[in-house]
């Protein structure tokens, strides 16, 4: 196995999250490689992990903690770390100890670089970024936040490092009378989070002027700390969970129960 740094080869397969054999990520759109574009010379760090065969099976991307939906000094925010597993395209790489070799290099690097610490984001459930993988590897819990309870986690390279902690959510969308607004928040980038702008997107054009589409792009980060939302979709002012995302029709199928919902218009009587 071979750790290396993110090379001009690889950057398609790394746009896509190494499901270059996936259709439905191609829904994505081209976010996280107009994001990477704009992150690369703010401290953005991308690394590969390559198996015997020279096959790419995992990536880690982080950033400095200023461009994280995390208030923090002097540490490297994880945005995600992902071995590939499934059986389709390039194939089941877990259980070879790459996570574990890709979180050591990060850290080797992150210290390197002269950060007091690593931060990193998991779920309490058993699949993408599970919180209690982190754990394993040494990184103690230090907030929690969200629809999903996302936990935020860290682990400190000196004494006198400061904890991390979540921005805060500090409004929702608001309701427009008469009109269904479909509200998505993008930073750009997760491609899971990019395909569900685009069907959102999609589907609300599909009911002419009863919905309003609005984009919140929360790359700009007065905006990320105007709202305290990094990424998400609303319907109205209601949160919809977009972990794993949900599909096309299922979005869809959401927005068209609230307009139907909406009062009718009334006419004036044209014989008065």
């Amino acid at each position: 196995m071979k750790i290396i740094n993110l090379k001009e080869e690889y950057k398609k397969l790394y746009f896509v999250c190494l499901e270059d054999w996936s259709d439905e990520i191609k829904e994505a759109g081209d976010h996280k490689e107009n994001w990477y574009e704009k992150m690369k010379n703010q401290g953005l760090c991308v690394k590969l992990a390559l198996d015997d065969n020279g096959d790419v099976g995992g990536m880690i991307q982080y950033v400095p903690v200023e461009h994280s939906p995390v208030e923090g000094k002097d540490l490297y925010f994880i945005n995600c770390i992902w071995v590939h597993r499934y059986k389709k395209g390039r194939g089941n790489f877990q259980k070879k100890g790459m996570g574990k070799a890709l979180l050591q290099a990060v850290e080797d690097d992150a210290k390197a670089r002269g950060a007091k610490g690593i931060v990193a984001w998991g779920i309490p459930f058993p699949f993408w970024m599970k919180a209690s993988w982190f754990k394993k590897q040494g990184h103690t819990k230090v907030d929690k936040q969200g629809f999903l309870g996302l936990i935020l986690l860290w682990k400190p390279f000196t004494k006198d490092a400061i904890a991390p902690k979540w921005i805060k959510q500090k409004k929702k969308p608001q309701k427009i009378p008469g009109k269904v607004v479909v509200t998505s928040f993008i930073n750009g980038w997760c491609p899971a989070q990019n395909m569900v702008f685009e069907r959102a997107k999609k589907a609300a054009s599909e009911f002419g002027d009863k919905v309003v589409f609005r984009k919140i792009d929360t790359f700009d980060r007065e905006v990320l700390i105007e709202w305290g939302i990094s990424d998400a979709l609303y319907i109205n002012n209601k949160e919809v969970r977009t972990g794993p995302p949900p599909s096309y029709e299922k979005i869809r199928k959401k927005i068209a129960k609230k307009v139907r919902s909406l009062p009718k218009q009334e006419f004036p009587n044209s014989h008065a």
